[in-house]
Protein backbone atom coordinates (compact mmCIF):
# COMPACT_ATOMS: atom_id res chain seq x y z
CA UNK A 1 0.00 0.00 0.00
CA UNK A 2 1.10 3.56 -0.87
CA UNK A 3 1.00 6.13 1.94
CA UNK A 4 2.92 8.90 0.68
CA UNK A 5 0.32 11.39 0.77
CA UNK A 6 -0.59 10.26 4.90
CA UNK A 7 3.33 10.50 5.60
CA UNK A 8 3.16 14.19 3.91
CA UNK A 9 0.31 15.15 6.28
CA UNK A 10 2.17 14.16 9.03
CA UNK A 11 4.98 15.52 8.50
CA UNK A 12 2.92 18.88 8.44
CA UNK A 13 0.93 17.90 11.52
CA UNK A 14 4.24 17.03 13.58
CA UNK A 15 4.94 21.22 13.11
CA UNK A 16 1.64 22.32 14.34
CA UNK A 17 0.20 19.99 16.85
CA UNK A 18 1.57 18.18 19.59
CA UNK A 19 2.59 14.61 18.08
CA UNK A 20 1.02 15.58 15.26
CA UNK A 21 -2.57 14.37 16.78
CA UNK A 22 -5.43 15.83 18.39
CA UNK A 23 -6.08 12.85 20.64
CA UNK A 24 -2.95 10.80 22.21
CA UNK A 25 -3.92 6.95 21.12
CA UNK A 26 -4.62 8.89 16.74
CA UNK A 27 -0.21 8.25 17.13
CA UNK A 28 0.15 4.84 18.43
CA UNK A 29 0.54 3.54 14.99
CA UNK A 30 4.15 3.29 14.21
CA UNK A 31 5.47 5.31 12.24
CA UNK A 32 3.03 7.27 11.78
CA UNK A 33 -0.98 7.37 11.31
CA UNK A 34 -2.49 6.93 8.06
CA UNK A 35 -4.91 9.60 7.48
CA UNK A 36 -8.72 9.30 6.76
CA UNK A 37 -10.36 10.94 3.33
CA UNK A 38 -13.64 9.80 4.04
CA UNK A 39 -15.92 6.96 5.43
CA UNK A 40 -18.10 4.55 3.13
CA UNK A 41 -20.31 1.96 5.21
CA UNK A 42 -18.20 -0.49 7.10
CA UNK A 43 -14.93 0.91 5.52
CA UNK A 44 -13.01 3.78 5.49
CA UNK A 45 -10.67 5.52 2.48
CA UNK A 46 -7.54 7.19 3.45
CA UNK A 47 -5.86 10.15 1.90
CA UNK A 48 -3.82 7.87 -0.35
CA UNK A 49 -6.99 5.96 -1.68
CA UNK A 50 -6.38 2.53 0.38
CA UNK A 51 -9.66 0.92 1.65
CA UNK A 52 -10.05 -0.91 4.77
CA UNK A 53 -12.49 -2.47 6.65
CA UNK A 54 -12.93 -0.52 9.58
CA UNK A 55 -13.56 -2.12 13.06
CA UNK A 56 -12.66 0.75 14.61
CA UNK A 57 -16.24 2.96 13.77
CA UNK A 58 -14.52 6.50 15.46
CA UNK A 59 -13.84 4.08 18.62
CA UNK A 60 -17.26 3.52 18.79
CA UNK A 61 -19.91 6.05 18.19
CA UNK A 62 -20.83 5.01 15.32
CA UNK A 63 -23.45 2.63 15.59
CA UNK A 64 -24.90 2.90 12.28
CA UNK A 65 -21.79 3.03 10.18
CA UNK A 66 -19.98 5.43 8.04
CA UNK A 67 -23.39 6.14 5.63
CA UNK A 68 -26.17 7.60 7.69
CA UNK A 69 -29.69 6.13 7.00
CA UNK A 70 -31.86 8.70 5.45
CA UNK A 71 -33.75 10.05 8.53
CA UNK A 72 -30.94 10.26 10.65
CA UNK A 73 -29.30 12.39 7.53
CA UNK A 74 -31.85 14.56 7.58
CA UNK A 75 -32.27 15.16 10.87
CA UNK A 76 -28.88 16.64 11.30
CA UNK A 77 -29.35 18.52 8.02
CA UNK A 78 -32.52 20.30 9.15
CA UNK A 79 -30.90 21.41 12.36
CA UNK A 80 -27.93 22.23 10.66
CA UNK A 81 -29.44 24.73 8.34
CA UNK A 82 -31.35 26.22 10.89
CA UNK A 83 -29.03 27.60 12.74
CA UNK A 84 -25.48 26.89 14.23
CA UNK A 85 -26.34 27.08 17.83
CA UNK A 86 -28.93 29.32 19.82
CA UNK A 87 -27.79 29.84 23.64
CA UNK A 88 -31.74 28.66 24.71
CA UNK A 89 -33.32 25.39 25.10
CA UNK A 90 -34.58 23.58 21.98
CA UNK A 91 -37.48 20.35 21.75
CA UNK A 92 -35.16 18.30 20.03
CA UNK A 93 -32.71 17.70 23.50
CA UNK A 94 -36.16 17.46 25.60
CA UNK A 95 -36.76 14.29 22.82
CA UNK A 96 -33.63 12.58 23.22
CA UNK A 97 -33.66 13.45 27.44
CA UNK A 98 -37.30 11.70 27.12
CA UNK A 99 -36.17 8.93 24.58
CA UNK A 100 -33.11 8.25 27.33
CA UNK A 101 -34.72 8.04 30.69
CA UNK A 102 -38.12 5.88 28.90
CA UNK A 103 -34.96 2.92 27.80
CA UNK A 104 -32.14 3.10 30.38
CA UNK A 105 -33.06 2.29 34.02
CA UNK A 106 -31.51 4.25 36.19
CA UNK A 107 -31.75 7.37 33.55
CA UNK A 108 -35.01 9.57 35.66
CA UNK A 109 -33.45 12.87 34.60
CA UNK A 110 -30.20 13.81 32.31
CA UNK A 111 -27.72 16.52 31.78
CA UNK A 112 -26.39 16.64 28.26
CA UNK A 113 -22.61 17.53 27.94
CA UNK A 114 -20.25 17.53 25.35
CA UNK A 115 -17.93 14.59 25.79
CA UNK A 116 -17.37 11.69 27.50
CA UNK A 117 -14.58 13.21 29.92
CA UNK A 118 -17.07 15.96 30.96
CA UNK A 119 -19.95 13.85 31.43
CA UNK A 120 -17.31 11.46 34.29
CA UNK A 121 -15.80 14.35 35.45
CA UNK A 122 -19.42 15.78 36.32
CA UNK A 123 -20.51 13.01 37.54
CA UNK A 124 -17.78 13.05 40.13
CA UNK A 125 -18.40 16.55 41.61
CA UNK A 126 -22.47 15.59 41.52
CA UNK A 127 -21.25 12.64 43.87
CA UNK A 128 -18.98 14.15 45.86
CA UNK A 129 -21.81 17.47 45.99
CA UNK A 130 -24.87 15.10 47.14
CA UNK A 131 -23.07 13.15 49.53
CA UNK A 132 -20.83 15.45 51.29
CA UNK A 133 -18.03 12.91 51.13
CA UNK A 134 -14.27 13.31 48.97
CA UNK A 135 -12.92 9.79 48.11
CA UNK A 136 -13.88 7.87 44.53
CA UNK A 137 -13.29 4.22 43.98
CA UNK A 138 -12.13 3.56 40.57
CA UNK A 139 -10.72 0.28 39.17
CA UNK A 140 -6.97 0.02 37.98
CA UNK A 141 -7.07 0.81 34.30
CA UNK A 142 -10.59 1.59 33.51
CA UNK A 143 -10.39 4.74 31.96
CA UNK A 144 -13.02 7.80 32.44
CA UNK A 145 -11.67 10.59 30.20
CA UNK A 146 -9.13 13.02 31.19
CA UNK A 147 -9.66 13.92 34.05
CA UNK A 148 -7.90 14.59 37.05
CA UNK A 149 -10.28 12.54 39.59
CA UNK A 150 -9.63 9.53 37.95
CA UNK A 151 -5.84 9.94 36.05
CA UNK A 152 -4.34 7.88 39.10
CA UNK A 153 -2.18 4.91 39.65
CA UNK A 154 -1.50 2.67 41.91
CA UNK A 155 -3.24 1.37 44.50
CA UNK A 156 -5.71 2.59 47.66
CA UNK A 157 -2.71 2.49 49.92
CA UNK A 158 -0.62 5.19 47.33
CA UNK A 159 -2.54 6.36 44.66
CA UNK A 160 -0.75 8.67 42.53
CA UNK A 161 -1.07 11.21 39.40
CA UNK A 162 -1.07 9.26 36.05
CA UNK A 163 -0.35 12.10 34.09
CA UNK A 164 2.16 15.27 34.76
CA UNK A 165 0.34 18.37 36.15
CA UNK A 166 -2.46 16.63 38.44
CA UNK A 167 -1.30 17.34 41.96
CA UNK A 168 -0.72 14.67 44.00
CA UNK A 169 -3.63 16.29 46.41
CA UNK A 170 -5.99 14.88 43.82
CA UNK A 171 -4.76 11.14 43.46
CA UNK A 172 -5.18 11.09 47.46
CA UNK A 173 -8.96 11.55 47.04
CA UNK A 174 -8.82 8.65 44.53
CA UNK A 175 -8.58 4.81 45.40
CA UNK A 176 -8.06 2.59 42.72
CA UNK A 177 -8.86 -1.13 43.34
CA UNK A 178 -8.51 -3.68 40.93
CA UNK A 179 -11.50 -4.98 38.69
CA UNK A 180 -13.09 -8.30 39.80
CA UNK A 181 -11.08 -8.39 43.09
CA UNK A 182 -13.89 -8.63 45.64
CA UNK A 183 -11.72 -8.79 48.56
CA UNK A 184 -9.65 -5.31 47.64
CA UNK A 185 -13.13 -3.40 47.56
CA UNK A 186 -14.58 -4.79 50.64
CA UNK A 187 -11.03 -3.76 52.21
CA UNK A 188 -11.54 -0.45 50.76
CA UNK A 189 -14.78 0.49 52.24
CA UNK A 190 -14.23 -0.82 55.50
CA UNK A 191 -11.38 1.69 55.90
CA UNK A 192 -12.61 4.37 54.03
CA UNK A 193 -16.49 3.71 54.01
CA UNK A 194 -17.53 7.40 55.64
CA UNK A 195 -15.34 9.13 53.29
CA UNK A 196 -16.46 7.48 49.80
CA UNK A 197 -18.81 9.42 47.77
CA UNK A 198 -19.20 7.04 44.68
CA UNK A 199 -17.36 3.88 43.14
CA UNK A 200 -17.35 4.58 39.54
CA UNK A 201 -17.06 2.09 37.10
CA UNK A 202 -17.54 0.93 33.48
CA UNK A 203 -19.78 -2.21 33.40
CA UNK A 204 -16.98 -4.10 31.11
CA UNK A 205 -13.74 -2.59 31.32
CA UNK A 206 -13.57 -1.27 27.62
CA UNK A 207 -10.51 0.48 27.22
CA UNK A 208 -8.17 -1.84 29.03
CA UNK A 209 -8.57 -5.25 26.17
CA UNK A 210 -12.25 -5.49 27.43
CA UNK A 211 -12.62 -7.21 30.47
CA UNK A 212 -16.11 -9.04 31.26
CA UNK A 213 -17.45 -9.17 34.73
CA UNK A 214 -16.91 -12.34 37.43
CA UNK A 215 -20.63 -12.76 38.70
CA UNK A 216 -21.59 -11.09 41.44
CA UNK A 217 -19.20 -8.58 41.23
CA UNK A 218 -21.84 -5.55 40.57
CA UNK A 219 -24.22 -6.58 42.91
CA UNK A 220 -21.51 -6.81 45.26
CA UNK A 221 -20.49 -2.81 44.77
CA UNK A 222 -24.28 -1.79 44.18
CA UNK A 223 -24.72 -3.65 48.06
CA UNK A 224 -21.52 -1.83 49.64
CA UNK A 225 -22.36 1.32 48.23
CA UNK A 226 -25.58 1.23 49.61
CA UNK A 227 -24.71 -0.15 52.80
CA UNK A 228 -21.94 2.92 53.05
CA UNK A 229 -24.02 5.62 51.51
CA UNK A 230 -22.16 5.88 48.87
CA UNK A 231 -23.14 5.93 45.40
CA UNK A 232 -22.55 3.84 42.08
CA UNK A 233 -21.67 5.00 38.97
CA UNK A 234 -21.86 3.41 35.97
CA UNK A 235 -19.43 4.58 33.09
CA UNK A 236 -21.53 3.76 30.21
CA UNK A 237 -19.38 5.83 27.72
CA UNK A 238 -18.58 2.82 25.83
CA UNK A 239 -21.19 0.41 26.40
CA UNK A 240 -24.01 2.84 26.52
CA UNK A 241 -26.53 1.73 23.58
CA UNK A 242 -24.41 -0.97 22.75
CA UNK A 243 -24.31 -3.84 24.80
CA UNK A 244 -27.86 -4.48 26.48
CA UNK A 245 -29.44 -2.04 23.78
CA UNK A 246 -31.45 0.61 23.92
CA UNK A 247 -31.48 -0.17 28.29
CA UNK A 248 -27.35 -0.02 28.02
CA UNK A 249 -25.22 -2.59 29.67
CA UNK A 250 -27.15 -1.95 33.27
CA UNK A 251 -29.90 -4.19 31.81
CA UNK A 252 -27.85 -6.73 30.68
CA UNK A 253 -26.24 -7.32 34.07
CA UNK A 254 -29.68 -6.64 36.56
CA UNK A 255 -28.25 -4.24 38.05
CA UNK A 256 -28.84 -0.12 38.19
CA UNK A 257 -26.09 2.41 39.02
CA UNK A 258 -27.44 5.47 40.88
CA UNK A 259 -25.87 7.48 38.11
CA UNK A 260 -24.85 6.53 34.55
CA UNK A 261 -22.28 8.21 32.39
CA UNK A 262 -23.13 8.29 28.54
CA UNK A 263 -21.04 9.27 24.99
CA UNK A 264 -20.19 8.21 21.93
CA UNK A 265 -23.53 6.47 20.33
CA UNK A 266 -26.28 8.79 22.58
CA UNK A 267 -24.65 11.75 20.08
CA UNK A 268 -25.05 9.81 16.66
CA UNK A 269 -21.35 10.28 16.11
CA UNK A 270 -21.18 14.20 16.66
CA UNK A 271 -19.89 15.71 20.39
CA UNK A 272 -21.71 14.77 23.01
CA UNK A 273 -21.93 13.03 27.07
CA UNK A 274 -24.25 12.83 29.13
CA UNK A 275 -25.03 12.20 32.90
CA UNK A 276 -28.22 10.45 34.45
CA UNK A 277 -29.47 8.84 37.11
CA UNK A 278 -32.07 9.27 39.78
CA UNK A 279 -34.09 12.57 39.91
CA UNK A 280 -32.86 13.59 43.49
CA UNK A 281 -29.37 13.54 43.05
CA UNK A 282 -29.53 14.73 39.15
CA UNK A 283 -31.51 17.54 40.66
CA UNK A 284 -28.44 18.93 42.47
CA UNK A 285 -26.86 20.08 39.16
CA UNK A 286 -26.94 23.93 39.02
CA UNK A 287 -29.52 25.86 38.27
CA UNK A 288 -32.22 23.39 40.24
CA UNK A 289 -29.09 22.49 43.15
CA UNK A 290 -25.88 23.39 44.14
CA UNK A 291 -23.36 21.36 41.96
CA UNK A 292 -22.07 23.73 38.87
CA UNK A 293 -22.03 22.68 35.78
CA UNK A 294 -22.64 24.57 32.68
CA UNK A 295 -21.51 24.66 28.83
CA UNK A 296 -21.62 26.56 25.79
CA UNK A 297 -22.19 23.39 23.44
CA UNK A 298 -24.22 21.54 26.01
CA UNK A 299 -27.11 19.86 24.09
CA UNK A 300 -26.18 21.02 20.75
CA UNK A 301 -29.81 20.99 18.48
CA UNK A 302 -27.51 19.13 15.93
CA UNK A 303 -25.69 16.78 17.97
CA UNK A 304 -29.18 16.39 19.75
CA UNK A 305 -30.62 14.89 16.26
CA UNK A 306 -27.91 12.73 15.53
CA UNK A 307 -28.50 10.80 18.28
CA UNK A 308 -32.47 11.35 18.68
CA UNK A 309 -32.80 9.63 15.42
CA UNK A 310 -29.57 7.23 15.73
CA UNK A 311 -31.77 5.75 18.86
CA UNK A 312 -35.34 5.56 17.05
CA UNK A 313 -34.07 3.81 13.53
CA UNK A 314 -32.00 1.14 16.20
CA UNK A 315 -35.46 0.99 18.17
CA UNK A 316 -37.65 0.67 14.95
CA UNK A 317 -35.06 -1.68 12.79
CA UNK A 318 -33.18 -4.46 13.28
CA UNK A 319 -29.81 -2.75 14.06
CA UNK A 320 -29.13 -4.70 17.80
CA UNK A 321 -29.98 -7.62 15.87
CA UNK A 322 -27.97 -7.09 13.09
CA UNK A 323 -24.55 -5.95 14.76
CA UNK A 324 -25.01 -8.51 17.85
CA UNK A 325 -25.02 -11.56 15.18
CA UNK A 326 -22.08 -10.28 13.21
CA UNK A 327 -20.10 -9.48 17.15
CA UNK A 328 -20.72 -13.38 17.42
CA UNK A 329 -19.72 -14.72 14.26
CA UNK A 330 -16.34 -12.95 14.36
CA UNK A 331 -16.04 -13.90 18.61
CA UNK A 332 -16.55 -17.49 17.30
CA UNK A 333 -14.48 -17.64 14.06
CA UNK A 334 -11.57 -16.03 16.36
CA UNK A 335 -11.76 -18.80 18.74
CA UNK A 336 -11.51 -21.32 16.50
CA UNK A 337 -8.64 -19.63 14.95
CA UNK A 338 -6.59 -19.49 18.27
CA UNK A 339 -7.87 -23.07 18.86
CA UNK A 340 -5.36 -23.64 15.85
CA UNK A 341 -2.90 -20.94 15.75
CA UNK A 342 -2.56 -19.47 19.18
CA UNK A 343 -4.44 -21.07 22.16
CA UNK A 344 -2.20 -19.06 24.44
CA UNK A 345 -5.09 -15.88 23.17
CA UNK A 346 -8.15 -15.06 24.27
CA UNK A 347 -11.12 -13.80 22.66
CA UNK A 348 -13.11 -11.09 24.61
CA UNK A 349 -16.32 -8.80 23.95
CA UNK A 350 -20.03 -9.27 24.14
CA UNK A 351 -22.63 -7.73 22.03
CA UNK A 352 -21.01 -5.70 19.38
CA UNK A 353 -17.53 -5.74 21.01
CA UNK A 354 -14.58 -8.09 19.73
CA UNK A 355 -10.97 -8.01 20.53
CA UNK A 356 -7.95 -10.41 20.65
CA UNK A 357 -5.89 -10.67 24.04
CA UNK A 358 -2.36 -11.49 23.80
CA UNK A 359 -2.40 -13.38 26.55
CA UNK A 360 0.82 -14.98 27.33
CA UNK A 361 -0.68 -18.18 29.01
CA UNK A 362 -3.59 -20.84 28.30
CA UNK A 363 -4.31 -23.81 28.63
CA UNK A 364 -3.46 -27.05 26.60
CA UNK A 365 -4.86 -26.62 23.22
CA UNK A 366 -6.55 -30.38 23.55
CA UNK A 367 -8.39 -29.26 26.41
CA UNK A 368 -10.42 -26.30 24.92
CA UNK A 369 -13.60 -28.26 23.99
CA UNK A 370 -15.71 -26.40 27.23
CA UNK A 371 -14.23 -22.74 26.20
CA UNK A 372 -16.30 -19.89 26.07
CA UNK A 373 -17.47 -19.83 22.60
CA UNK A 374 -17.36 -16.56 21.78
CA UNK A 375 -15.69 -14.37 24.12
CA UNK A 376 -14.78 -14.86 27.71
CA UNK A 377 -17.47 -14.73 30.23
CA UNK A 378 -15.10 -15.07 33.04
CA UNK A 379 -17.00 -18.80 33.19
CA UNK A 380 -15.33 -20.99 36.03
CA UNK A 381 -16.19 -24.04 33.94
CA UNK A 382 -14.13 -22.66 31.23
CA UNK A 383 -10.31 -24.37 30.79
CA UNK A 384 -8.90 -20.94 30.17
CA UNK A 385 -10.82 -19.17 33.64
CA UNK A 386 -7.50 -19.12 35.10
CA UNK A 387 -5.12 -17.71 32.38
CA UNK A 388 -7.85 -15.31 30.75
CA UNK A 389 -7.88 -11.20 31.84
CA UNK A 390 -10.00 -10.43 34.62
CA UNK A 391 -8.56 -6.83 35.55
CA UNK A 392 -6.79 -4.51 33.53
CA UNK A 393 -3.05 -5.67 34.70
CA UNK A 394 -3.54 -8.69 33.32
CA UNK A 395 -3.99 -7.29 29.92
CA UNK A 396 -1.26 -4.93 30.64
CA UNK A 397 1.15 -8.04 30.96
CA UNK A 398 -0.21 -9.72 27.61
CA UNK A 399 2.14 -8.89 24.53
CA UNK A 400 0.92 -5.62 24.19
CA UNK A 401 4.34 -4.62 21.76
CA UNK A 402 3.52 -7.28 19.29
CA UNK A 403 0.21 -6.55 19.26
CA UNK A 404 0.90 -3.05 17.96
CA UNK A 405 4.27 -3.72 16.17
CA UNK A 406 3.68 -6.47 14.17
CA UNK A 407 0.27 -7.93 14.25
CA UNK A 408 -1.58 -4.70 13.59
CA UNK A 409 0.52 -3.38 10.39
CA UNK A 410 0.09 -7.10 9.29
CA UNK A 411 -3.74 -6.62 9.67
CA UNK A 412 -3.69 -2.88 8.10
CA UNK A 413 -1.51 -4.69 4.89
CA UNK A 414 -4.85 -6.92 4.27
CA UNK A 415 -7.08 -4.11 4.29
CA UNK A 416 -8.55 -4.83 7.92
CA UNK A 417 -8.40 -1.64 10.01
CA UNK A 418 -8.14 -2.08 13.98
CA UNK A 419 -7.97 -0.24 17.36
CA UNK A 420 -4.83 1.38 17.54
CA UNK A 421 -3.50 -0.50 20.41
CA UNK A 422 -4.43 -3.70 22.03
CA UNK A 423 -6.16 -2.04 24.72
CA UNK A 424 -8.89 -0.10 23.05
CA UNK A 425 -12.36 -1.87 21.58
CA UNK A 426 -13.29 -2.81 18.32
CA UNK A 427 -16.39 -2.20 17.26
CA UNK A 428 -19.44 -3.76 14.61
CA UNK A 429 -21.47 -1.35 13.04
CA UNK A 430 -25.12 -2.05 11.23
CA UNK A 431 -23.47 -1.21 8.00
CA UNK A 432 -20.70 -4.16 8.21
CA UNK A 433 -21.54 -7.33 6.26
CA UNK A 434 -21.39 -10.70 5.79
CA UNK A 435 -18.50 -10.21 3.40
CA UNK A 436 -16.67 -8.33 5.83
CA UNK A 437 -16.53 -10.64 8.71
CA UNK A 438 -15.76 -13.46 6.44
CA UNK A 439 -12.49 -11.18 4.75
CA UNK A 440 -11.48 -10.03 8.27
CA UNK A 441 -11.83 -13.92 9.82
CA UNK A 442 -9.37 -14.81 6.75
CA UNK A 443 -6.53 -11.61 7.49
CA UNK A 444 -6.40 -12.96 11.37
CA UNK A 445 -5.28 -16.31 10.02
CA UNK A 446 -2.70 -15.10 7.91
CA UNK A 447 -1.36 -12.30 10.26
CA UNK A 448 -1.62 -14.45 13.57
Amino acid sequence: MNHEHSRELYDRALSVMPGGVNSAVRAAIEPYPFFVRKGDGGHVIDADGNRYIDWVMGLGPLLLGHDLPEPVQAAIQQHASAGPMYGTPTEVEVDLAEFVSRHVPSVEKIRFVNSGTEATTSAVRLARGYTGRNKIVVMQGGYHGAQESTLVEGDADDPKPSSAGIPQAFAEHTLPVPFNDEEAVREVFEEHGDDIAAVMTEPILGNYGIVYPEDGYHELLRELTEEHGALLIFDEVITGFRVGGLGCAQSEFGVTPDLTTFGKIVGGGFPVGAIGGRAEIVEHFAPAGDVFQAGTFSGHPVTMAAGLETLRFAAENDVYEHVDDLGERLRSGLTDILADQAPEYTVVGTASLFKVIFTRDGPDRNSLEQQCESGCRQDPVCPRYDSCPKTAGDVKAAETDRWRRIFWGQMKDQGVFLSQNQFESQFVSYAHTDEDVERTLEAYKEAL
